[in-house]
């Protein structure tokens, strides 16, 4: 077995020969590093993906602090290699490790992946392979480390369900912690792993693959879900943290450029809007609000532990947090004169978003950026964000007229119900936009749109509807391609293929989990990188899997079809969601939660929660401004809606 001595030999002899070798060096302001003898528990922190975008992902540093403050365990990370490193380590038989100690992965009790996005399994396979740990659940005995996986795509978990041991479905902050000592009470047992499986199932919002199993139609369809131990849960409830803890400041400061280099603090969690596309507005429920004050001491601890000049202040909808004028004015005052650059993403699309942006009293503007989603009022009361176009238009005069000059407008194409007119739309919304900016500033006015394809994602009220053919996107793209051209226009889209290729696996079920493993061992890598994606090596596992990857796509699914993640509950009702489907192809729209509840679901959740703490007041977070009482909480489990 290779040691850690070894790996500092090959670091040394072979980090000169590869690009950006601070990817794999460690030693960054702010790891931690622990004597290793003197913990229990060993966890490896894994972003199956380059350093650099790791580096950025909020939730592999939250779960990085909050491990690394048990006395009885520690957090190391570790990172994809590009093609490059991976290369020389298996030409010298060096397995992945972790950047703090450079210990091979297999020596550590729990590996715990992120997958915020369905483009990293073939890498989390390859990943495995390089650390010397067996591929499938199925295959690993004591000595291996439990492999567990959380984040936005383990809401249907079942395409990865053969290679992961248990899944966290729903918030990390708590469960992270329940896994260590349900490991570490197996592990002074003795027992056998199926009994550290067992004791993971029955905590809440922990999904153990191997106690469940699916039953099919003879047209593919899945049958039902049924669990095969009565112990297990069912259906799986996502967690749910009810009170946001202070939010991480010590973050690990990389040596080389990453995607953010900033600080990044979560004002709020959840959104009301009810966006029918949105997967992480259906799953992030319900809204829990920092304390301005809490945000403000972050800023501050952030900036004395890290000394980055930017802050990224996060949420689903920004300007949606309470107390965001507050905020956004004592975040002036209290850090002006510091050269401090304040970002304030997923602002909605209103002149008081521009006044928001203005108060931060940025000096170094360029882009403001908005997100339409489609260019006709028709389409926008489709997937329920009912934006009229001359608020758009008002709000790109204010932007203009207040010093910005690239304003960045965000488009989905292939959304229910759209026609071709529809995407011509984009194009003359863009050209109408351009001219106010033309109007006010001349020739500095830029629009730039991107444009995304329109993947109906599970848990959303559009998991009925197919996806857009590779034919039709492709016309549409070019449509955009023609005509978004000229000075101060331009265009960014994603190719069909991807799209196409993220739609497989978000709307997979078990049986992906061979076409997943046979494009692995094809050669698939890095789907996500354009340079790296290989279309035909997926296409190719369909075939040796014998499915037709359409099946998954590219048809409308019947109102009581059994989905793969029927099993996987977000807290948000089915009956909701179905209703919610069938207002859209009515083009009725829904009022913001905050305004009036809907009896989504998650009340009753919430009430769960109290129950379990009961000595703690709740925040009804889709009403404004009340508390929960019992009735309303009785009500909404009848799935009555709130007036």
């Amino acid at each position: 077995m290779v040691n850690q001595q070894q790996i500092d030999a090959f670091l040394e002899r072979n980090l000169i020969k590869v690009a950006k070798p601070a990817r794999y060096s460690g030693g960054e302001i702010n790891q931690v590093v622990k004597a290793w003898e003197q913990v229990e528990t060993h966890v490896a922190l894994i972003f199956p993906d380059l350093y650099d975008l790791g580096m950025s992902n909020l939730g592999l540093a939250v779960l990085y602090d909050l491990l690394n403050q048990r006395p009885d365990a520690l957090a190391e990370r570790a990172f994809a290699p590009w093609s490059d490193m991976e290369a020389l380590m298996r030409q010298a038989g060096v397995p992945l490790f972790s950047l703090e100690t450079r210990r091979p992965l297999s020596e550590f009790d729990i590996l715990g992946f992120s997958l915020p996005y369905e483009t990293l399994y073939t890498n989390t396979l390859n990943l495995l392979d390089l650390a010397g740990v067996p591929l499938f659940s199925a295959e690993r005995r004591e000595a291996d480390p439990l492999v567990i996986a959380g984040g936005h795509a383990a809401y249907n978990p079942e395409p990865m369900h053969a290679f992961i041991d248990a899944f966290v479905i729903g918030e990390g902050e708590e469960v992270i912690g329940e896994i260590v000592e349900a490991h570490q009470s197996w592990k002074r047992r003795g027992a056998a792993r199926s009994e550290l499986l067992a004791a993971l199932a029955q905590i809440w919002g922990v999904y153990v693959p191997v106690f469940y199993q699916p039953s099919y139609y003879q047209d593919g369809t899945v049958k039902a879900i049924e669990k095969l131990d009565q112990a297990a849960p069912l259906p799986v409830v996502k967690r749910i943290v009810a009170k946001l803890p202070p939010p991480p400041t010590r973050f690990v400061v990389p040596y080389i450029d990453t995607v953010h280099n900033r600080a990044p603090i979560e004002i709020m969690r959840g959104c009301t809007r009810g966006c029918r596309y949105c997967h992480a507005g259906m799953i992030n429920r319900p809204v829990r609000e920092r304390p301005v004050d809490e945000i403000l001491d972050a800023i501050e601890g952030a900036l004395a532990n890290t000394g980055f000049e930017e802050v990224g202040l996060l949420s689903l909808s920004s300007s949606d947090y309470t107390h965001i004028l507050e905020l956004v004015q004592r975040v002036s005052q209290r850090f002006a004169g510091r050269h401090l650059t304040i970002s304030l993403p997923s602002l909605r699309i209103e002149s008081f978003s521009v006044e928001l942006m203005d108060a931060l009293k940025d000096a170094r503007r360029s882009g403001f950026t908005l997100a339409p989603e489609a260019a006709t009022e028709r389409m926008r009361e489709i997937i329920n964000k009912p934006v009229a176009t001359g608020q758009l238009l008002e709000t790109a005069r204010a932007i203009y007229g207040r010093g910005w000059h690239n304003i960045k407008l965000y488009f989905m194409i292939g959304h229910p119900s759209e026609t071709i007119a529809d995407v011509q739309a984009i194009v003359d919304l863009c050209k109408a936009v351009l001219a106010e900016g033309r109007r006010l500033i001349g020739k500095r006015a830029q629009v730039t749109a991107g444009v995304s394809t329109f993947i109906p994602k599970a848990h959303t009220p559009f998991q009925w509807v197919a996806c857009d053919t590779l034919e039709q996107m492709t016309e549409k793209i070019d449509l955009l391609k023609r005509s978004l051209r000229g000075p101060g226009l331009k265009l960014n889209w994603n190719p069909p293929e991807d799209t196409l290729f993220e739609a497989w696996l978000s709307r997979g079920d078990r049986r992906l989990a061979e076409v997943i493993y046979q494009a692995w061992r094809n050669g698939a890598r890095f789907d996500a990188w354009k340079e790296h994606f290989r279309f035909d090596l997926w296409q190719e596992a369909f075939r040796a899997a014998g499915l037709d990857p359409a099946f998954y796509t590219h048809r409308e699914r019947p109102i009581d079809e059994v989905f793969p993640w029927e099993h996987i509950s977000a807290g948000v009702r089915k009956k909701y969601l179905t209703e919610d489907y069938l207002w859209s192809l009515q083009g009725k729209t829904r009022a913001d939660c905050r305004q009036r509840c809907f009896a989504c679901g998650i009340l009753p959740t919430f009430a769960e929660l109290r129950r379990a703490h009961p000595g703690k007041t709740w925040q009804c977070p889709e009403v404004k401004s009340r508390r929960i009482p019992v009735e309303m909480i009785e009500q909404a489990a009848a799935n009555q809606p709130l007036s």
